[in-house]
């Protein structure tokens, strides 16, 4: 994905024509707002999950774009890399990766079980480190430009509260973007990450379902309002797009101000 004087101006500069990018968990919410904004932008989706995908995939097919599912189960680190090497080399060449799947265990600290914090850290920190490296090999011995989009979180500025293995791993993906960055930048391979803040998605359903507790974070929030999936897709073809070709080590926070609170 070479960024060229040529590729600066107007809207080729935001564009993904010709493009092919993997998107994890791109069955729903933010992986879902991701993927349409990729097809919006001109690329062709991958998208990669354990559950069925057909809504995002008629949702791409409407926005002009291609989509291709795999079935992976994120959990198993291995299985994420011999899903990335598959879909290389059974679909086509991929230019860009966004490690978005994500999931979350809430209990106080002190009852946190050792296999919540493994099952937390294995799909968004492992899973995450391990296909950046699959794909950054495969870009690098063929010669291929590369974007890297990991999706982080305002907890990894953050504490948060009973999410102690959500909150280690997002900080860990925050770390790990700038250390990939330092690593392949050189290499032609630009690795940057968004921080959403609280989104619309499930893994947000019983924070919003909880009434006292959803109007606290709006009174928070200075957008006065939850994000949308939206709201981090166009984001995420910014950084997959030749616009962003001189950034690396990123993380770009999307809360509707909610950090600079």
């Amino acid at each position: 994905m070479e960024t060229t004087n040529g590729d600066r101006g107007g809207p080729a500069a935001f564009s993904l024509a010709g493009k092919r990018i993997l998107v994890t968990g791109a069955n729903t919410g933010i992986g879902q707002g991701i993927a349409v904004a990729i097809a919006r932008a001109g690329g062709a989706v991958v998208g990669a999950g354990r559950s069925a995908m057909d809504e995002t995939a008629g949702a791409v097919e409407k926005a002009g774009g291609r989509f291709d599912a795999v079935a992976v189960d994120l959990s198993d680190p291995a299985e994420a890399v011999a899903m990335l090497d598959r879909a290389w080399e059974t679909i086509g060449p991929l230019d860009g990766l966004v490690n978005n799947a994500g999931i979350i265990r809430r209990a106080d600290a002190v009852d946190l079980t050792e296999a919540d914090w493994d099952e937390v850290m294995d799909v968004n920190l492992k899973s995450v480190f391990r296909l950046s490296q699959g794909f950054a090999r495969r870009a690098i011995a063929a010669g291929r430009q590369g974007r890297i989009v990991n999706i982080a979180s305002v907890l990894s500025f953050q504490g948060g509260i009973r999410v102690a293995s959500y909150t280690a791993s997002k900080h860990g993906v925050l770390g790990l973007t700038r250390l990939l960055a330092c690593e392949w930048a050189a290499k032609g391979i630009n690795v940057n990450a968004i921080a959403p803040g609280y989104v619309e998605t499930n893994n947000t359903q019983a924070l919003r379902a909880d009434a006292d507790r959803d109007a606290s974070i709006r009174a928070r929030i200075p957008a006065g309002r939850w994000g949308r999936p939206e709201d981090i897709g166009d984001v995420a073809v910014f950084l997959l797009a030749p616009a962003s070709g001189y950034m690396h080590g990123a993380t770009v926070a999307v809360d509707g101000g909610w950090l600079a609170r």
